[in-house]
């Protein structure tokens, strides 16, 4: 079923064309990645079909009562409200029933008329399990707090609060605008798994390309103000941009040979007086107007970089707490020159706090980091600082460096640079303030670049960078001669780029050889041989008391004689505190304190099956025995 309808859009900033005569359409079943270098209008795409921009001409046809949410690259909240308010703030008839129901419960002398319709209108609308679901979601999302104040959350923790209200409203087309940011890798897994099974059409932004692979059923990409559409995920539209470049780039060939075939002619002087002649002269103006814009040149670069001693970095017995917990326990490694390092850790391990520690900008609370005095540190953080936006993009490229040496003496200018780096001629005298936050994210790392590291440290660089960025990044990164140490979630990039895995979790660092795929292979099968330890361990038992008496011990009796009355009686305080939930469902405060309570109540029962499980199975070799 088609849902919205784009017949010939443009959209135009000042004197820049963002995008010309566009035309597409949206269905219920589509999932959509929309791919384009920062700056061509993606953002802006998005906020046309969200109703938040207008267009300058064409049209936009939805579906009557169409139902669109957006979740926006920045996110605005309101001080003084909780999480919860935060997340049903949206427009949906569900949430509007439900925030006005609350509102109305928590006023001195509520209107029980008014309560009555509500309460009506929530039944009819089946929207009571909105929040258990709203609660199951922030939960996975990593927000546990509900009655917090959004002012006292993190900007990672907003977007996610943001997220959350997102993927509760009902929505027959769900808009997100880079939904994995400030998002660690089994929440990422988590989301692509919920989007994956949720029905209901999807558009999104994203540089993670193993998310847009896994999710997406078609990719559009803006390029050169036009807008190209591929039936298929990430994978099948790489494959396809090629074949069609290579095809522009043959026809591109052709119209050059006959360019300059026509070009010889006109420069014969032959005046163009007859019938023919004209219609020559034509196509050779029409050969120069159709010239197509297609760069596949590329700075090609050999960096030299400035030479390392023997000692890069040396980090002995290292530290560091903060309010009584504990981030880094005891640490020590001795940075390589061939080091290419991925941290992984979930959001608040301390994957920063050990960058901020290794750049100086920490102190630790104990042991030494000790840097070689040959090593200058380029460290891209999550922030950018001390961006001049009056300055024009190549005047802060220069602050920088004016230039880079290669391997073989050649200097590659700051100008060239930024070409590299997806900045034509015209962007780069652009001043800072007209550009998009994809671009000053491009040129603030551009300018990291410049000042001429033999150590790389990048913190979150994928965040709001486009994939095009990444590519080019990537093959700088491969180029860079010295370490490189990278703290990112984006799984994609990290098997592009790193050969080592140091994963943070409760303090202690461990260090895993390869990729983020071979990483994550190696724990799955951790965790199965754990589970076949466990089965053997329990089997071991088992011999074990077959060969000590072949019965039942005197508490496992007990045990057994009373397990089944255990487990019926918590499957029945279970389903007696499932009741309670739907009665207090709209009592914040006591809905949190009776799903705590259910959690601790379904832990036991499960520790109650599994014993049940052992016993059983031991039951059978005693009886099988005698």
């Amino acid at each position: 079923m088609n849902l919205l309808s784009i017949e010939n859009i443009s959209k135009s900033f000042g004197t820049k064309k963002l995008f010309e005569n566009i035309s597409f359409g949206i269905h219920d079943e589509d999932k959509i990645g929309l791919i384009g270098k920062n700056g061509v209008g993606k953002t802006t795409f998005l906020k046309i079909l969200s109703a938040m921009e207008q267009v300058d001409s064409g049209e936009i046809i939805k579906r009557n009562n169409i139902n669109i949410e957006y979740l926006p690259q920045n996110v605005k909240f309101s001080k003084g409200s909780s999480v919860m308010d935060q997340v049903f703030k949206g427009n949906s008839e569900n949430i509007r029933l439900i925030r006005e129901y609350q509102e109305e419960m928590n006023k001195d002398n509520p209107d029980n008329d008014k309560i009555l319709k509500l309460t009506g209108e929530i039944d009819r609308t089946e929207s009571w399990d909105l929040e258990n679901r709203a609660k199951m979601i922030l939960t996975k999302l990593g927000i546990k707090d509900f009655k917090k104040d959004v002012s006292q959350l993190s900007r990672g923790q907003i977007r996610r609060v943001s997220l959350a209200s997102a993927l509760i409203n009902p929505a027959d087309l769900l808009i997100l605008d880079e939904p994995t940011n400030h998002l660690d890798d089994g929440t990422i897994e988590w989301l692509e798994e919920f989007l994956s099974n949720r029905s209901g059409a999807l558009l999104m932004v994203t540089h993670d390309r193993y998310f847009l692979d896994r999710v997406s059923n078609k990719i559009i990409e803006l390029e050169n103000k036009k807008l190209n559409v591929y039936e298929g995920n990430y994978n099948y539209y790489i494959e396809k941009k090629a074949e069609r470049e290579e095809m522009a780039l043959s026809m591109e060939r052709k119209r050059e040979s006959l360019y300059k075939q026509e070009l010889a002619w006109m420069k014969q002087g032959i005046r163009a007086r007859g019938t023919r002649q004209k219609a020559r002269v034509e196509r050779f103006e029409e050969l120069q107007e159709n010239k197509l814009n297609i760069n596949n040149e590329e700075v090609e670069i050999s960096l030299a970089g400035q030479r390392l001693g023997r000692k890069i970095i040396e980090i002995k017995n290292v530290s560091k707490s903060f309010d009584g917990k504990n981030i880094i326990n005891d640490y020590s490694y001795t940075i390589l020159r061939d080091d290419r390092i991925g941290i992984l850790g979930e959001n608040g391990a301390g994957k920063s706090t050990l960058m901020n520690i290794l750049t100086g900008r920490l102190e630790a609370d104990s042991g030494t980091v000790e840097v070689g005095e040959t090593v200058k540190i380029g460290y891209f953080s999550q922030e950018i600082k001390d961006m001049d936006e009056s300055m024009r993009g190549i005047e802060y490229i220069k602050e920088g460096g004016e230039y880079i040496e290669t391997s073989n003496g050649d200097k590659i200018t700051a100008s060239q640079m930024m070409e590299r780096f997806l900045f034509d001629s015209k962007e780069q005298y652009t001043p800072i303030e007209k550009y998009s936050g994809g671009e000053r994210r491009r040129l603030y790392l551009l300018r990291v670049l410049m000042e001429g590291p033999n150590l790389l440290i990048l913190d979150e660089p994928t965040n709001d960078l486009d994939i095009i960025t990444l590519q080019v990044l990537e093959e700088y990164i491969h180029e860079f001669i010295g370490p490189v140490i990278i703290v990112s979630h984006d799984r994609y990039f990290l098997d592009k780029t790193v050969e080592k895995i140091f994963h943070i979790e409760n303090g202690e660092i461990e260090e895993y050889p390869g990729n983020y795929t071979y990483f994550k292979s190696q724990n799955r099968e951790e965790e199965v041989e754990e589970v076949k330890t466990q089965k053997r361990e329990e089997k071991k038992t088992v011999r074990k008391n077959k060969n000590r008496s072949l019965k039942f011990s005197y508490n496992e009796q007990r045990e057994w004689d009373t397990i089944h009355q255990d487990i019926m009686e918590f499957e029945n305080s279970i389903e007696e505190k499932n009741k309670e939930i739907e009665k207090y469902a709209t009592d914040y405060s006591k809905l949190e304190d009776l799903i705590g309570e259910k959690d601790v109540l379904e832990e036991k029962l499960s520790e109650k099956m599994d014993r049940w499980l052992y016993l059983s199975e031991l039951k059978e070799k005693i009886d099988g025995d005698n």
